[in-house]
């Protein structure tokens, strides 16, 4: 079935990779773009000039952009591929070795095909909806439109940070930057981030493809949800404001999809290696009226039970006038030494990470100042700041897209925390609920409607925020959360999945839901462990959710329980040296994840990953599970179950077998097993064979730094088989890390009668230890050789100087 008014394109100009289509006499046009060879891009507008004309999304291979956006047709940094072009009277076709676009100029409506290599035979993936896939003329109503056909066969992945089921097949999600605290994390929706990306997976094909929409209005996603009778089986994206620009990413693979997306907006941050210890934080201290007792007091019960902490996340009760709260605002009632306070942590090596918000109530000390700048973004009149609700009160948010309120907010970073001691930022409540239709942004001199940049507020807050920081000190790396953004963010901060409710639910689908987040881009996460929001976590809950957590880039417990009580490592009692061991734990482990954030950095590759990710091939990875991959080795399979003891869990297809990481006990990939999980026991957690695993031997206490040494855990395979693990160590604070660092080589390969380990070294850091210590699971036999010399095995370990 089609429409019968005809909507042809005809070609008018083929230049630079990009060729520009346009419809009959009217004022619309469309472009596809040839950027890579297996990445094309489509843009659709309603004339020659795009809106909004400037992108602060895409920056491929880039650590950042300027804070006013790059061109749209600005083509710096992709590669520009050749390609091939046939024209019919009805049909143009474009392809790489990769990938081609098939456009039917009646409707400018295009099917897609991809290949795994040139020998491989084109396959069909993708085609847009046959009746109108796009609103030239305003029949679909005021929106942006695009429409794509589906069927049964598809899964959906990815869309950043969502409720619900790693597959968003048949679901509709609206992407509007939200602040619903104590959310359900199965079912609300829009949550905090505005993330317009996700996977497609055609099973028939066994091929995977992505789809970026550069927009940062709001957007709805129709996974399936709809029907219409008149359409056959269809999906959509709508955008309410601007023209369209989207991406189509070919695979095949679903790790290919997410490394190229995440390329395409830029490059993770790399922080110190401080922000992958324990972080601490509740909202119940600073909100008290002896704040700055309280705090000192955590670093006590911080030394009473031995809790390893590197960071304290300052809530913004430390801005209190009465009851509300009033950004770079000191309350010297509740903190009469800010210097003191500041210095208190510093002696105990805890770094704080205060607490920032992008809106001025109306009764703010410096509203008046900034109202007269016009710093704040405008009502429709431009006679005034849009006034919106804001927490207990009415106030304005500040328009980061005027370079005067850029310029204030740095130098408030700077004199209202930086030069107290206070070395990180918390950017929060920085969702910028704007609701009017009618508000304007400075656009950096260039007027435009607040709705076409929604949520790119929170990206240039979080720009004006790491800039201050590293302008204050350069020669350190730094670190920033954001609880708001889009794609884009990784470029800045870390972030977590916000003000979650306390259930064994939340603890169950926030795992989903950082997979979502990984999918998409966004690797640096956590969650607020314990649960932010509603009732006090019981101690089995507690604990579970620790055993949890001490696996996330980041590990704080945060909370604002009702009754007023503050979820921290020793709110019980009988759990408290459970819980502190966990941490230990986590802190033993910190060689690997700390590699892992490198490699997030370097090299595109998540942190947290779904088990599909690297085991595409194995068809029961794609089962919905509570399960996720973390690096390159290791399987979590998180207990979330109340009462539990056990816990099954499905072993992807690996030919070298996986092993239990606390027993060394071998098992066959492909298959399920049983793991204890006893609430008193070390959490279940395996690696694959083959796997090489750097660990902390020597256990720091609460504010005491014992010589560094490490052991490098080695996982042979029973057969033939080869593997390689790279290292990454350096001072974990320089912003000149990639001068000075030490990357360490090793590889391991084995037979059933050997097993031979060789490693180099590489740059010029001097690692704080003297030797690497190797050790095998127990029961292993073979022999073991290192740079092709026997080597005398004593209690499964070995050790091999390295300076």
């Amino acid at each position: 079935m089609t429409l019968t008014k005809t909507y042809h394109f005809t070609l008018i100009k083929e230049k630079s990779n990009q060729l520009m289509f346009k419809l009959g006499d009217s004022h619309h046009y469309a472009s596809l773009f040839i950027l890579e060879e297996d990445l094309f891009r489509v843009m659709v507008s309603k004339g020659e000039e795009f809106s909004p004309a400037k992108t602060w999304l895409v920056a491929p291979d880039m650590e950042d952009i300027p804070f006013e956006g790059r061109s749209r047709f600005d083509l710096t940094g992709f590669t520009l591929p050749a390609y091939h072009v046939e024209k019919s009277e009805d049909v143009v076709t474009v392809y790489t070795k990769l990938l081609k676009a098939v456009i039917k100029l009646d409707g400018f409506k295009i099917t897609w095909l991809m290949r795994r290599s040139e020998q491989d035979s084109w396959r069909q993936v993708a085609m847009d909806r046959n009746t109108q896939a796009y609103n030239f003329d305003g029949a679909l109503g005021t929106s942006t439109y695009h429409y794509l056909q589906r069927t049964y066969e598809e899964s959906y992945y990815g869309l950043g940070e969502k409720a619900g089921e790693t597959n968003r097949y048949g679901r509709r999600f609206r992407m509007l930057n939200l602040d619903p605290m104590g959310y359900d994390a199965e079912w609300t929706d829009p949550l905090y981030k505005h993330i317009p990306f996700y996977i497609t997976r055609n099973e028939k094909e066994q091929m995977s493809y992505g789809l970026f929409y550069d927009s940062t209005s709001e957007s709805i996603f129709d996974m399936g949800n709809e029907m219409d009778n008149y359409h056959g089986l269809y999906r959509y994206y709508e955008q309410k404001a601007g023209d369209l620009d989207y991406y189509f990413i070919a695979g095949p693979e679903v790790s290919s999809v997410v490394k190229r997306y995440t390329w395409l907006t830029g490059k993770t941050i790399f922080p110190p290696k401080w922000s992958l210890g324990y972080s601490g934080s509740t909202m119940t201290y600073t909100d008290a009226p002896n704040a700055q007792e309280q705090l000192e007091q955590f670093l006590a019960d911080c030394e009473k039970n031995d809790i390893l902490c590197d960071s304290f996340q300052l809530s913004s009760g430390y801005t209190s006038i009465d009851d509300k709260r009033y950004v770079f605002n000191w309350n010297h009632d509740k903190f009469p030494d800010i210097k003191g306070f500041v210095q208190s942590f510093a002696d105990k090596g805890v770094r704080l990470c205060a607490n920032i918000k992008p809106c001025l109530l109306q009764d703010h000390p410096m509203f008046e100042e900034l109202k007269k700048e016009n710093m704040f973004i405008m009502n429709a009149a431009g006679d005034g700041p849009e006034m919106v609700q804001f927490w207990d009160d009415i106030g304005a948010y500040l328009d980061f897209t005027n370079p005067k309120t850029v310029k204030w907010w740095k130098a408030q970073v700077e004199d209202k925390l930086l030069k107290y001691g206070i070395q990180s930022t918390w950017n929060d409540n920085n969702e910028f609920e704007i609701w009017s239709e009618t508000a304007q942004v400075n656009g950096f001199g260039n007027p435009l409607a607040f709705n076409y940049i929604r949520s790119l507020q929170p990206i240039l807050m979080m720009k004006a925020s790491y800039e201050a920081q590293k302008e204050n000190n350069p020669n350190e790396r730094p670190y920033l959360i954001s609880r708001s953004g889009a794609p884009g963010m990784q470029r800045y901060v870390q972030t977590w999945t916000g003000d979650n409710y306390t259930s064994w639910k939340t603890l169950k689908y926030n795992n989903k839901m950082a997979v979502g987040l990984s999918l998409s881009g966004i690797y640096n996460i956590g969650h607020d462990v314990g649960g932010f929001a509603g009732p006090a976590p019981e101690s089995e809950l507690l604990v579970r959710w620790v055993q949890n957590g001490i696996f996330y880039p980041r590990f704080t417990i945060h909370s604002w329980n009702e009754d007023k009580t503050v979820n921290v490592p020793w709110m019980y009692e009988e759990t408290t040296e459970a819980i502190a061991n966990l941490i230990k734990f986590r802190y033993t482990l910190q060689p690997y994840l700390y590699t892992a954030l490198y490699r997030a950095h370097a090299y595109y590759e998540p942190m947290i990953k779904s088990t599909f990710y690297d085991f595409e091939e194995d068809q029961n990875t794609f089962k919905e599970n509570d399960d996720f991959l973390l690096g390159e080795f290791m399987l979590v399979p998180s207990v979330v179950e109340k009462g539990a003891t056990v816990r099954e869990v499905y072993l992807p297809h690996h030919k070298d077998g996986w092993f239990d990481f606390h027993t060394g006990d071998y098992y066959e990939g492909g298959q399920s097993v049983t793991l204890p999980a006893a609430l008193e026991e070390k959490p279940p957690l395996l690696v694959r064979g083959g796997a090489i695993i750097p660990i902390n031997c020597n256990e720091p206490s609460f504010n005491e730094t014992s010589d560094e040494q490490r052991a490098i855990l080695l996982f042979p395979s029973k057969g033939n088989q080869s593997s390689h693990y790279e290292l990454y160590e350096d001072d974990g604070i320089t912003a000149h890390y990639e001068e000075q660092c030490k990357k360490i080589n090793i590889n391991m390969e084995t037979t059933k009668e050997r097993i031979n380990v060789s490693f180099h070294l590489k740059g010029d850091y001097e690692v704080p230890y003297e030797e690497l210590i190797f050790t095998i699971p127990a029961g292993e036999t073979r022999e073991v050789y290192v740079n092709n010399e026997w080597t005398k095995i004593e209690d499964g370990r070995f050790s091999v100087r390295v300076r």
